[in-house]
């Protein structure tokens, strides 16, 4: 699955230093008098120790999510996408991603179970395209609506469609066909 793991971070106010972690924090206290204790003083560590690592779980800043282009090939790549959100379709581009690199296409949970790629080679030439067309501009744009493309000015481009399986995060990885290389 292209699922990205992600690490929780800790909230601002919280640092590792300040969580106590139980028994292995204890320094040792006066000498024992007839009516100490020593297993109530280990249960309370414990406890605090409990404690602060399920203050620290429930206060988990949770894991971002993100749509990923990941660049395998050799070359740099021009790259845009389509989706639809509640109330209509989108394209947007373009993301330059250099060669054996990722860029982060949507930042925060996906809203759609299907996005739609179209990439360019800019070093090859040649493109990763679909049945799926969209509009498109040769620079930066977002264009909402995929009918009329021309009539409204715009370039008739074909997509292929990525199913996310509905995960909120989710990563795509450009490849050439064979594994010389070659498209």
């Amino acid at each position: 699955m292209n699922k990205q793991m992600q690490m929780v971070k800790l909230p601002a106010n919280i640092s590792a230093a300040n969580i106590t972690t139980g028994p292995a924090d204890i320094r040792p206290g006066p000498p024992a008098k007839r009516h100490f204790l020593p297993h109530k003083f280990f249960l309370k560590a414990i406890c605090a120790g409990i404690l602060g690592a399920a203050a620290l779980a429930g206060s988990a800043v949770p894991a971002s999510a993100e749509l990923k282009l990941c660049n395998t090939t050799s070359s740099r790549v021009g790259v845009a996408i389509g989706y639809r959100d509640k109330e209509r379709w989108a394209t947007e581009g373009w993301w330059n991603v250099a060669s054996n690199t990722c860029e982060v296409l949507l930042k925060g949970k996906l809203i759609a179970r299907y996005y739609y790629i179209h990439a360019v080679d800019y070093d090859r030439g040649g493109e990763w395209s679909g049945k799926d067309t969209m509009c498109t501009t040769d620079k930066a744009f977002t264009v909402f609506g995929v009918k009329e493309c021309v009539k409204r000015g715009y370039k008739r481009t074909g997509f292929f469609e990525i199913d996310t399986q509905n995960e909120h995060d989710w990563t795509v990885r450009l490849k050439y066909p064979d594994e010389n290389g070659k498209k």
